[in-house]
């Protein structure tokens, strides 16, 4: 028998990556599909917003522990928690990027990839 981490798609992590931001109010949640782009970074680009350190700091708890629970998956690697302007979690197929509203509108990560498929979730 196979293990949940395994087992667990890109799809599926999605979910409890999104519902982890919800949790904590993080708000313009945007799925960035990169599967058809031929980009071999991620499946699946994950980014939303928090208004305060505190707010993505609780994004990033919620985040982690909603995949752990649901997947058993914690993350590849992690960046940016101590300045937290932007911070990253690599699942290796998702990658989440929570932002500061500045300094997401600075970097624009939506504009870079005008050939993938990307969906808005609504708050």
């Amino acid at each position: 028998m196979t293990d949940k981490k395994e087992q667990t798609t890109a799809k599926e992590l999605n979910k409890y990556i999104v519902k982890g931001i919800q949790e904590k109010k993080g708000t313009e949640i945007v799925l960035i599909n990169l599967k058809e782009t031929g980009s071999s970074i991620a499946d699946f680009f994950i980014l939303c917003t928090g208004n305060s350190e505190t707010q993505l700091s609780a994004i990033l708890d919620s985040v982690e522990n909603e995949v752990k629970k649901g997947t058993g998956q914690t993350p590849w690697h992690r960046e940016g928690i101590q300045n937290k302007d932007w911070i990253l979690l690599d699942y290796i197929d998702v990658v989440v990027h929570i932002f500061k509203k500045d300094v997401r509108s600075f970097y624009s990560l939506e504009t870079l990839w005008g050939d993938a498929d990307i969906q808005s979730v609504k708050e």
